[in-house]
């Protein structure tokens, strides 16, 4: 076993992105039941083909970036046992000059999420958490779920939130049963005010509760934005006035791939109306900031 430590070299990359799925693993085991995948391939409707973790790493060394990787650990909620955070990790440590690992733990398990976070972490290198509340079906601000905030916020290392609108289970009955209310990012308010320490990351526009992020980010030196899952076409205008503004400091990259490419994302953003004195800070520079690789 490899532990994870980073070797990117930061002024040899134009961009970091924050937010990119590893969908499945040496073993075949995937990061969502095979449905659910389908069905998200149809929403977004150009998805392309997910790729193993040594391809991404290729995949973001031919286009001079660093991706930071990671899968959702859903297993009481989708009732299948997921690809492995570990392997990810590993696999970060053969391509540490362009992977970032984060883990996934399922908390609703308890103190097993409390120990395989602290594994993760000690063992493996990974450099954060990443939780989609919908998915893994919990209320990140019950106060059953504190002691993994906690535990998280003693190593010492970020989480990635999902919040807002999802494309899993979009389009299907019921939405596969998946419940929106779990990714209002107000929910994690209650968390970065419990736990200062604790780097919060509030992943994707929040679309419907955008406004509500803007002010958490405003209001918490601990709350961060990441700017994946849509393209900057369609971001709000106060999404794009406060990240060019008072929240340059706080915004992050992120494609959301395979969903969404990196390639899209920065194509339109680059068409984005937007203060040229953020674009660097979001594209690389808060990043690298809040992940420690200065």
């Amino acid at each position: 076993m490899t532990r994870y430590e980073p070797a990117i070299d930061v002024d040899a990359i134009r961009a970091i992105d924050t937010h990119v799925h590893v969908q499945f693993d040496s073993e075949g085991r995937r990061s969502l039941p095979d449905d659910l995948l389908a069905a998200m391939d149809a929403y977004f409707g150009h998805a392309p083909r997910a790729l193993a973790i040594d391809e991404l790493a290729q995949y973001y060394r031919d286009r001079s970036m660093a991706a930071v990787v990671f899968t959702v650990d859903a297993r009481t909620a989708m009732g299948v046992v997921p690809n492995s955070s570990a392997e990810i990790a590993e696999g970060a440590a053969r391509n540490a000059d362009v992977l970032i690992p984060f883990g996934s733990v399922d908390p609703r398990t308890g103190s097993a999420a409390i120990e395989l976070a602290r594994a993760l972490f000690h063992d493996h290198g990974v450099r954060g958490f990443k939780f989609h509340p919908t998915v893994q079906a919990f209320d990140p601000s019950d106060e059953r779920y504190y002691p993994l905030w906690e535990a998280i916020q003693d190593l010492g290392v970020p989480v990635v939130v999902h919040t807002g609108q999802t494309g899993v289970g979009a389009g299907l009955p019921g939405g596969y049963g998946l419940k929106l209310r779990y990714s209002n990012p107000m929910l994690m308010d209650d968390v970065a005010a419990d736990f200062p320490a604790l780097t919060v990351i509030l992943a994707h526009p929040s679309v419907p509760w955008q406004d509500e992020a803007l002010s958490m980010a405003a209001h918490k030196a601990n709350v961060f934005i990441d700017l994946s899952g849509w393209s900057p076409t369609y971001f709000s205008p106060s999404l794009v006035r406060q990240a060019g503004s008072i929240l340059q400091d706080k915004m992050l990259f992120g494609s959301d791939y395979p969903a969404l490419t990196p390639d899209r994302w920065l194509d339109d953003f680059s068409r984005l109306e937007i203060k040229d004195a953020a674009r660097p800070k979001i594209l690389k520079h808060n990043a690298v900031r809040l992940l420690g690789l200065s």
